[in-house]
């Protein structure tokens, strides 16, 4: 078996051993970091992103006008998030995120990207059939819905903002927060009802 038909989560596993035998990382200070971009710095900020601009409409039309202005005002600065647009989800338009040449995401807002994402099979099929993916992964969408599928690149990154739920209208941005999944934000889900 060469290396290049070795799964990817083998060779980080033994990459990580090797370095760590060499004493060149320190296993606990590695688990820190992926803690904290599973926890911390992921899908929570941008829930938060995303249940501001539903409790703030001023907020929400700097969002979708400049998506990287917005973020920044919310201090969520750094890597994967000089620039990002974001597109709201309609009743008749549906956006979903790939990236169709490795796996740019915006870690910043919404941690680590799930396997899925980095799968070359929804890199490629995202594109050509978005509706059968979709449909695939659990979000069937009515026919007269049109999907536009937005491709991430290390210039751009995109971030969806999905329709708020209906009967959400009393809660506040804090309780919001809780209701918003990554998964919404990539465009591969909705949200569902309290």
């Amino acid at each position: 078996m060469t290396a290049a038909h070795i799964p990817p989560s083998l060779r980080a596993e033994a990459l990580e051993q090797l370095l760590t035998e060499r004493g060149l990382i320190d296993p606990t200070a590695l688990d820190a970091i992926i803690n904290t971009y599973e926890n911390d710095v992921g899908p929570l900020n941008g829930a938060k992103v995303v249940a501001r601009a539903w409790t703030d409409p001023e907020f929400g039309r700097r969002l979708l006008d400049d998506g990287t202005a917005a973020i920044r005002e919310m201090g969520y600065l750094g890597p994967q998030t000089e620039c990002v647009v974001v597109v709201e989800n309609t009743p008749t338009t549906h956006h979903v995120v790939v990236c169709t040449m490795c796996s740019c995401y915006p870690w910043q807002l919404l941690g680590l990207p799930p396997s899925w994402y980095k799968d070359p099979s929804y890199r490629a099929r995202m594109v050509r059939e978005p509706r059968t993916v979709l449909a695939e992964m659990g979000l069937e969408l009515p026919d007269d819905v049109q999907i536009v599928v937005h491709d991430s690149s290390s210039e751009v990154r995109w971030l969806v903002l999905p329709e708020r739920p209906a009967g959400t209208e009393a809660m506040s941005e804090d309780e919001l927060v809780g209701l918003i999944t990554r998964d919404a934000m990539v465009g591969v889900a909705k949200i569902g009802p309290p």
